[in-house]
């Protein structure tokens, strides 16, 4: 879910969005990257001992990578004493694989296997966007290979997500005036919302709205954002995203109207701690949405930043990192 999740498809509006799919497809690309890795492997790469907390990235889509997250934090975690996994799904980013079902239970396989070849027996697994989704459920079917879950900019219920974003979105194109957008939005309120369709255009219409900066980045934030103009791998392949991602996930999963709200309470039967980590700027969640969270999972296990929005990671790292050696202790 760019979240992050920002997906495309062919549109049941084509008198007007056949001729836009590409530019869709540009604006709902999150600040990711694409190398290439050869079929049937996952990209895959580690910082820090591995002596030290093993942390596993998990990054957002479906469709996108963990190269933003690689690129600007993952050393700086490792630098703070733990032992860092990146890695892109399968059939995502530059995990290439024609083969890649895109489902839950493949993802888990491949995450197992990341145990088994660094040889840890339970990690703290870092899930960002929709890699909060694949966190939750992977750490509910596995607890025991899980030691706690962090979300990041993750979503609990989707369908929330979306009626959140075009409730902005409305309340946008009424300030200005803005008919077309708000015909728009009217045609979205009459689709179907369980369908891929309706989360690409809500995320569209949530990056044509900066719903993913804060109007106001921190001196920390400024500097780590120029690493996006400048490092190879970003300039490169930040508009780079899967569209087989995406639509393996909604065909196999239905991920578009997940709700973990259940899952997350069953984590906290199993005795596995859940944290958060949120930007007040994410537009992507409501205050209510967040404060529905701190309420399932603890008001002292959330983190709700200002200054921030989607990527906590980069627009108030050092608060990020700050999180992370509380919550390992």
């Amino acid at each position: 879910m760019i979240f992050i999740d920002d997906v495309v498809n062919e549109t049941p509006f084509q008198y007007y969005f056949s001729n836009h799919m590409k530019t869709i497809l540009a604006t709902t690309a999150i600040l990711v990257a694409t190398l290439f890795a050869t079929a049937q492997e996952l990209y895959i790469k580690t910082f820090g001992s591995n002596k030290d907390k093993p942390i596993i990235f998990l990054h957002g889509g479906p469709g996108y990578n963990c190269a933003n997250f690689e690129v600007t934090t993952a050393q700086s975690l490792a630098d703070k004493g733990f032992f860092v996994i990146v890695y892109d799904r399968r059939g995502e980013g530059r995990s290439v694989d024609p083969k890649a079902k895109f489902t839950f239970d493949e993802t888990f396989n491949d995450l197992n296997g990341l145990y088994k070849s660094h040889k840890i027996e339970k990690a703290i697994i870092i899930g960002h966007s929709f890699g909060g989704v694949v966190a939750t459920l992977f750490a509910e079917s596995h607890p025991e290979n899980v030691e706690s879950v962090v979300l990041v900019g993750a979503p609990v219920s989707l369908q929330s997500t979306f009626k959140n974003i075009i409730s902005k979105c409305r309340t946008i194109y009424e300030g200005k005036d803005d008919k077309v957008n708000l015909n728009y939005i009217s045609m979205l309120e009459k689709m179907d919302s369980t369908t891929i369709e309706y989360s690409s255009y809500c995320f569209s219409h949530a990056m044509q709205n900066g719903f993913y900066m804060p109007a106001n980045l921190t001196d920390e934030a400024k500097v780590l954002y120029k690493i996006y103009r400048k490092d190879s791998t970003l300039t490169t392949h930040a508009s780079k995203m899967t569209y087989e991602g995406p639509q393996g996930f909604w065909k196999n999963e239905h991920y578009t109207t997940i709700d973990l709200t259940e899952n997350l309470k069953s984590l906290q039967s199993k005795k596995i701690a859940v944290y958060g980590l949120y930007g007040k700027e994410d537009g992507l969640y409501s205050t209510q949405q967040v404060a529905d969270l701190q309420r399932l999972i603890g008001e002292e296990n959330v983190v709700y930043l200002d200054n921030c929005s989607h990527n906590v990671f980069t627009d108030r790292q050092s608060d990020f990192l700050i999180a992370l050696q509380k919550w390992r202790k």
